[in-house]
């Protein structure tokens, strides 16, 4: 049946050509018929587009298909004859057999082969690259390994693919390889630094001068030519950051950790992709404070204005509809987290392009005021695996590793100072002194250090409650004092003025409640004052570190009352760990160090590892 249809098929298609009815047209006919269906099978194209084909190129495939066919089939022939030759005359050995066999073989599937198309072809041609070039890049990650196994610290080359994000690779630079090991040595048993890389027993090597930074379009803008020489936190933690690692940062207070995250993130948002509208956001940082979101933000648009980036700062207190505009713009957002949760929760901001996340003053990021908004935050980006977090803090409490420890991948633990184990510990270069005194004689007694002090010279009162903060300013003013106050019953607008006057050295005595003791770097501060104790020895240190920041000295003067005696145990502690005389009269309070509570469960709530995995119990029958 279908033999009758290819008939009446190819003769619409040659109607034009005379026929006779002849034996020898029926056969070259049939062989034109099986000659098609050869052309099928090679080209892979349906028959109704072989029979396209004119009949004269047909006839002529047809002539040289025979003749080749023919050729082969002498070939064979003859290799046969042949070898029934040698076998006659002497047996045949394996390896001739073999020999013969192979070519038999050979000849069959040459005679059975067909012609690949073009694009089976190319497709091969294609794969063949394809397989080449990732051995090639195979090739080249394991040379890499090899080259940061066999050198350690002095070749440092790190290519982010195996940490959490793909964009980065840092590769030390050649001044920094020719620092001899010794001087490394010195520089971080100088500064007390120790670095834990759970991914290598040979950390990267510290980049101890500008010069020694890899070259980059931030680079070339030359943005530290006011700086001597990068503080021991920016130092340590700059080749971890270029390379893409996640990081956990622990130094003092105004040891330069916003530079130390801030380089990394212009770098790493300069090597993602770009994109519009509110998903083009590549970078975050979290601050736990309006005032010190501000700050960051501040030294981080120097940085982004030099490479064409745009940050935005988003807090509480200012216009939301403001805020909103300027996102749609923003590469880089420093937020505080009650705000940026709203965005989130209204859609007017996306983070599921945001590949580098920064917790600032991250011990009390993770506390239980901010806990739930960080993992809400932090859901919204992407995976662990694709992203970069970095944290910086003063303190690193072991209660809250476990809980960080689920944001990030084999983080690098950079420790600036001896205390490793992360407590609290206070500034050494800090110079305290505690007065016990009546609680009546407080104001008294911090008129007259006021008036003790050089004209000019910056000092930071600290008061425990917004009423106290109103009531202290109320009366140093009184006195002639020239005094600003910034607390939470303030407008936004009136708290940033008082913060900025100060810092011009406008007014020289700032009166604030605990709102300004996180993270806010204000310089020259020569003197802080606690009027009333905090209510934890943690606001205590992070008080007292407003002064004798970025490598220098200052002053702590606190007002110790029998109210406040519940702390004594803890600032007793303090006072020895840091090298500071203790007072008699405070000794008198008694040592003791009161159990801490938890905020919501109180003293019965139990600190549990929640990264250890449980264990089965079985009981016997």
């Amino acid at each position: 049946m279908s033999k009758h249809r290819l008939e009446d098929a190819e003769e619409g298609e040659v109607a034009t050509i005379p026929r006779k009815k002849s034996k020898k047209d029926k056969k070259d006919k049939k062989d034109r018929k099986e000659k098609l269906r050869d052309a099928d099978s090679v080209l892979a194209t349906p028959v109704d587009s072989a029979l396209e084909t004119t009949t004269s190129e047909v006839d002529s495939e047809v002539k040289t298909k025979k003749k080749d066919k023919k050729e082969k089939k002498e070939k064979r022939e003859k290799k046969k004859a042949d070898k029934s030759k040698v076998e006659t005359s002497n047996e045949a050995s394996p390896e001739s057999e073999s020999k013969d066999d192979k070519a038999d073989k050979q000849g069959a599937s040459t005679e059975s082969s067909e012609l690949p198309s073009r694009d089976e072809v190319d497709s091969d041609r294609k794969s063949r690259k394809e397989k080449k070039d990732k051995k090639e890049k195979k090739d080249k990650k394991k040379r890499q390994a090899e080259e940061l196994d066999t050198n350690g610290n002095t070749n440092g080359t790190v290519n982010s693919s195996t940490t959490s994000t793909a964009s980065q690779t840092y590769e030390q630079t050649a001044a920094l390889s020719a620092v001899p090991k010794a001087d490394i040595a010195a520089f971080l048993s100088k500064h007390e630094i120790t670095v834990t890389d759970p991914l290598s027993t040979q950390p990267l090597r510290p980049i101890i001068e500008f010069s020694h930074l890899p070259s980059s379009a931030l680079i070339a803008k030359n943005p530290f030519a006011s700086f001597k020489a990068p503080t021991p936190i920016q130092a340590a933690s700059w080749p971890f950051g270029l390379s893409g690692r996640d990081i956990v940062g622990v130094a003092e207070t105004g040891s330069g950790k916003t530079i130390a995250f801030g380089l990394p993130l212009i770098s790493a948002v300069l090597g993602m992709p770009k994109s519009k509208g509110s998903g083009r956001i590549r970078a975050v940082v979290v601050s736990p404070t309006r005032e010190l979101a501000m700050q960051t933000n501040e030294q981080l648009a120097k940085l982004g204005d030099l490479v064409g980036l745009k940050t935005v700062c988003v807090y509480g207190g200012a216009s939301k509809d403001d805020q909103r505009v300027q996102l749609r713009k923003a590469d880089i957002i420093v937020a505080t987290p009650g705000r940026l949760k709203d965005f989130l929760e209204e859609g007017a901001v996306k983070l599921d392009g945001t590949k580098f996340v920064v917790l600032d003053e991250a011990d009390r990021m993770l506390d239980k005021g901010f806990e739930d908004d960080i993992k809400r935050i932090i859901g919204c980006t992407p995976k662990k695996e694709e992203r970069q977090t970095l944290m910086f803090t003063a303190t690193w409490p072991q209660s809250v590793q476990a809980l960080a420890s689920t944001f990030m991948v084999s983080p690098v633990k950079i420790q600036i100072g001896g205390n490793e184990s992360g407590d609290l510990q206070a500034n050494t270069r800090i110079e305290q002194r505690v007065e016990v005194v009546d609680p009546r004689g407080k104001e008294t007694r911090l008129l007259q250090l006021l008036k003790a002090q050089p004209k000019n010279e910056r000092v930071l009162v600290f008061c425990l409650y917004k009423k106290e903060a109103t009531r202290v300013e109320g009366f140093l003013q009184q006195r002639g004092i020239k005094v600003v106050g910034i607390h939470g019953d303030l407008k936004q607008e009136q708290r940033t003025r008082s913060l900025e006057a100060f810092k011009k050295g406008q007014t020289p005595v700032l009166v604030a409640t605990d709102v300004a003791a996180r993270g806010l770097d204000i310089p020259e501060v020569k003197l802080v004052i606690n009027v009333t104790f905090p209510l934890t020895i943690e606001d205590y240190v992070h008080r007292i570190g407003r002064t004798g920041r970025a490598g220098k000295t200052g002053q702590a003067i606190t007002l110790f009352t029998e109210h406040d005696k519940a702390h004594s145990g803890e600032l007793i502690n303090i006072l020895k760990a840091a090298g500071q005389p203790v007072p008699e009269d405070l000794l008198k309070f008694g040592t003791t160090v009161k159990k801490k509570a938890h905020g919501t469960y109180g003293a019965f709530f139990k600190d549990v590892d929640m990264t250890k995995k449980g264990t089965k119990i079985t009981f016997d029958d």
